[in-house]
């Protein structure tokens, strides 16, 4: 038997499968979607199975080394998955398939079985044991056994395989005590020891009462007594120890009250309908739910994953990081409890890697996560669901450069299923579809409760300034802010740029302190009074003199979230103010905390970044104030007016959501731009029209597709010149309507001590794109392998900065 392996060696020049020829005692046991070692080179990688095969076209074949897994990792339609996933993103095999798995599976490992009965094994296995529970994986090569035998115990639960990761144990085990010998024998023991051991008489006195089984902590924190005492006994052989691996539930102290299912409004079950047939009848369709924000989309999430449960089928449902709350958590909790498994960023490690294995036992039925959350091991997919469609977290930025939304339809027709994505400012090209009936369109257009969206006001910057106010703060939302403090209710305010200001100005000779890595300005951060790149992280001490003119007149200009905080406690000293930014919640549970002494009204005001303002629902706040909504409108990106109607929209609904009426105060410096204007009006339809027209003069999505190359190196001529290559390559074999723009330098020309050039290609039909842009970068494998020359290609550009 022969096996095709993708070895983990990141080179393009090896991008494909390797044929490997299967010893005899590993026959029958390795399967596609296992993980293996193999030879390779002088060396020997991991790699994964893709297939079997019973012959080979090459004749000397060297032999699998080790298998990693004795279940498979990946389901046949993941690996089918990852290799249309490699090709469509031009990335490698290897790096689309670890892309699926979580971290553990990917880092350096030793592995272990571990017992998990009591009741015998078959004679090999019981002298592997030797009466311990766990056993070095290792030693099962030395003892000769049969994997057959292992794979057999593993289907019937008998025993598990568990990788550590460098060195540290993946799993958690908690240490259960229980008596090992008959009560009336614990009884003559008891009569038998001296009145001096008075902690050992308590514990046996327990036991004697109590024989069952108890968590070795409980039973310490029960009787006052200490571990010293239990090893007495142990020693004696009166008390036994045992150990159960427990997951880590990244929820386990929070108990989340059960819903029910809501009655459903009119538009809601006109949504419904078409989805709940799509499930019954095992039918893969898209549907884009354009509903306001407080319109029940997340109902319509949880009643269609209802109608999957009841078949038996698993669901999943994407939501952005940012959005991924503890809110968020509690509704599906709430509804389907322990059925949920839940991924995202914050967890550590081991707690991803135990949520991952509850997908792949088949414990769960539900996930919810973020982006990566699309790979999910279920067989039996019956809806997958992508809330906030149009966010930018969505788009990997790494190789392999996916889109989950792409992912999640490219499963939905494997499987089937309904792809729901829904969104209260859908992303131009998903509108577009839904518009010439590729997705089908569902609107939402009132909220759930029947309460108006909250009224927008726009303030024109321009005209405080010359009413002769400087502060950041409008004379209108300072006393809009004061009212709602007053009246006992909460604000939430959103500045989208983080630290204390955006860049540090010498005011004699104009010199700004930039980053020595990237071309761009150093921030500062008052707190630990020092000037950071947001780029490559560099950070060094706040300078007292300029260091090109020796000044001291060094002036901080642009305002971030740090020095917002202090302006408003100057400006409104009784206000209790919270900040949420990427400083603030670096820490873990950090962003939770913070969010909960928001709800238990502990401040009265959340100030923050992007991150407030998704997926955030406080009853008692009123009062959204946008700081500066201008802030990425004039980027050098084509979707800088998406961005900003969508972030406008978003954050005005936080306001307002229940009882109390909200109303939302944005100050701009440009109030007569289309997306402001639009935005204040809830006007998406309009907003589209608008910026529909504004893409079909320039030619951009979705009216061509995009696909960016960049080039970057050390050596800033070396960049330039693979750069003019690439261009005059794709000039050459595009056809005459497709556009080729550049070779030009990046809007940030040097990150990381690398320059960097980009081409930018337009087109509508070039079925033969992707092999030609491969054939050209493949002429670099040699340079890139020698020198520092890095080529990386994006076929749906989402950061363009």
């Amino acid at each position: 038997m022969i096996a095709n392996v993708i070895v983990d060696v990141p080179a393009s020049s090896i991008n494909q499968s390797f044929d490997y020829h299967i010893p005899e005692h590993f026959q029958g046991v390795i399967q596609p979607g296992m993980r293996v070692i193999v030879p390779f080179g002088s060396r020997n990688v991991m790699g994964f199975v893709t297939g079997l095969a019973h012959e080979s076209s090459h004749n000397k074949l060297k032999t699998i080394a080790e298998v990693l897994d004795l279940t498979p990792v990946l389901t046949d339609e993941l690996l089918e998955l990852g290799m249309w996933l490699a090709e469509d993103t031009l990335s490698l095999y290897i790096t689309a398939y670890q892309a699926m798995l979580p971290q553990v599976l990917k880092a350096n490992y030793k592995k272990e079985l571990e017992r998990l009965t009591d009741a015998s094994l078959p004679n090999q296995l019981e002298s592997l044991f030797a009466g311990r529970l766990v056993v070095p994986y290792d030693e099962l090569n030395d003892a000769g056994i049969g994997y057959h035998h292992v794979q057999k115990a593993i289907r019937q639960g008998d025993i598990t395989v568990h990788y550590l990761v460098k060195s540290r144990v993946t799993k958690k085990r908690i240490t259960y005590i229980k008596p090992s010998r008959d009560v009336h024998l614990l009884e003559e023991a008891y009569n038998d020891l001296s009145n001096r051991a008075k902690k050992q008489k308590e514990l046996l006195a327990y036991f004697i009462q109590q024989p069952e089984e108890i968590k070795l902590n409980s039973l310490l924190k029960k009787l006052g007594t200490t571990r010293s005492t239990v090893n007495t006994l142990l020693e004696k052989q009166l008390l036994e120890t045992s150990q159960q691996e427990i997951y880590r539930n990244p929820y386990d102290n929070q108990v989340f009250e059960r819903t029910e299912a809501l009655k459903l409004t009119d538009e809601q079950e006109k949504t419904m309908d078409p989805i709940k047939q799509d499930i019954k009848e095992e039918r893969h369709d898209v549907f884009l739910i354009h509903g306001v924000t407080g319109s029940g989309k997340t109902e319509i999430y949880l009643q269609a994953i209802q109608d999957v449960i009841a078949k038996g089928e698993e669901a999943i449902v994407l939501v952005p990081e940012i959005s991924l709350t503890p809110q968020m958590v509690k509704r599906f909790k709430g509804r389907f409890g322990s059925s949920v498994a839940v991924m995202h960023s914050a967890l550590s490690n081991g707690e991803k890697y135990d949520e991952w294995r509850r997908i792949q036992q088949k414990d769960v039925q539900v996930v919810v996560g973020a982006r990566s959350a699309v790979f999910a091991p279920f067989e039996n997919l019956g809806v997958l669901i992508i809330d906030e469609e149009h966010e930018n977290s969505y788009k990997q930025e790494d190789q392999p450069r996916y889109h989950a939304r792409d992912v999640a339809i490219r499963r939905g027709r494997h499987h089937q299923c309904p792809v729901i994505l829904g969104s209260a400012t859908p992303a131009l090209e998903s509108y577009a579809r839904a518009q010439k009936g590729v997705y089908q369109l569902a609107t939402l257009s009132k909220r759930t409760n029947n309460k108006a969206m909250p009224q927008m006001e726009l303030v024109d910057m321009r005209h405080e300034l010359h009413a002769g106010n400087r502060s950041m703060f409008s004379r209108s939302l300072k006393n809009k802010v004061e009212q709602c403090i007053s009246r006992g209710e909460q604000a939430v305010l959103l500045l989208n740029r983080r630290g204390y200001s955006t860049f540090v100005m010498c005011r004699e000779c104009g010199h700004v302190k930039e980053c020595p890595h990237c071309d761009i300005a150093l921030t500062f951060h008052k707190n630990s009074n020092q000037l950071k790149c947001h780029y490559c992280s560099y950070e060094e001490p706040m300078p007292t003199y300029c260091p090109s003119c020796n000044s001291e007149l060094i002036r901080f200009f642009g305002t971030g979230t740090q020095r917002m905080e202090e302006a408003l406690v100057q400006l409104i000293p009784q206000a209790r103010i919270l900040r949420m930014d990427v400083d603030t919640t670096r820490r873990k549970g950090a962003h939770e905390r913070l969010l909960n002494q928001f709800a238990n009204k502990e401040a009265d005001i959340l100030l923050g970044t992007q991150m407030i303002a998704k997926g955030l629902d406080f009853e008692n706040v009123t009062l959204v104030g946008v700081l500066t909504a201008d802030s990425m409108l004039h980027l050098p990106d084509f979707r800088s007016a998406e961005k900003t109607f969508q972030l406008l929209t978003q954050v005005s609904g936080r306001a307002g959501r229940h009882e109390l009426p909200g109303e939302v105060i944005v100050q701009t410096y440009t109030p007569e731009h289309y997306s402001i204007e639009l935005a204040s009006q809830y006007d998406y339809v309009r907003f589209y029209q608008n910026e529909m027209r504004v893409r079909k003069t320039f030619q951009y999505p979705p009216f061509v597709f995009l696909a960016l190359i960049t080039v970057s190196d050390e050596n800033h001529a070396a960049a330039a010149r693979a750069a003019q290559q690439i261009a005059k390559g794709l000039w050459q074999s595009v056809q005459t309507e497709t556009v080729v723009l550049g070779p030009t330098p990046s809007p940030i020309p040097r990150m990381k001590d690398r320059y960097r050039y980009q081409c930018m290609i337009k087109y509508k039909n070039e079925p033969n794109l992707r092999s030609s842009i491969h054939r050209l970068i493949a002429q670099f494998d040699d340079q890139m392998r020698k020198s520092n020359l890095q080529i990386t290609v994006d076929m749906q550009p989402y950061q363009l900065i």
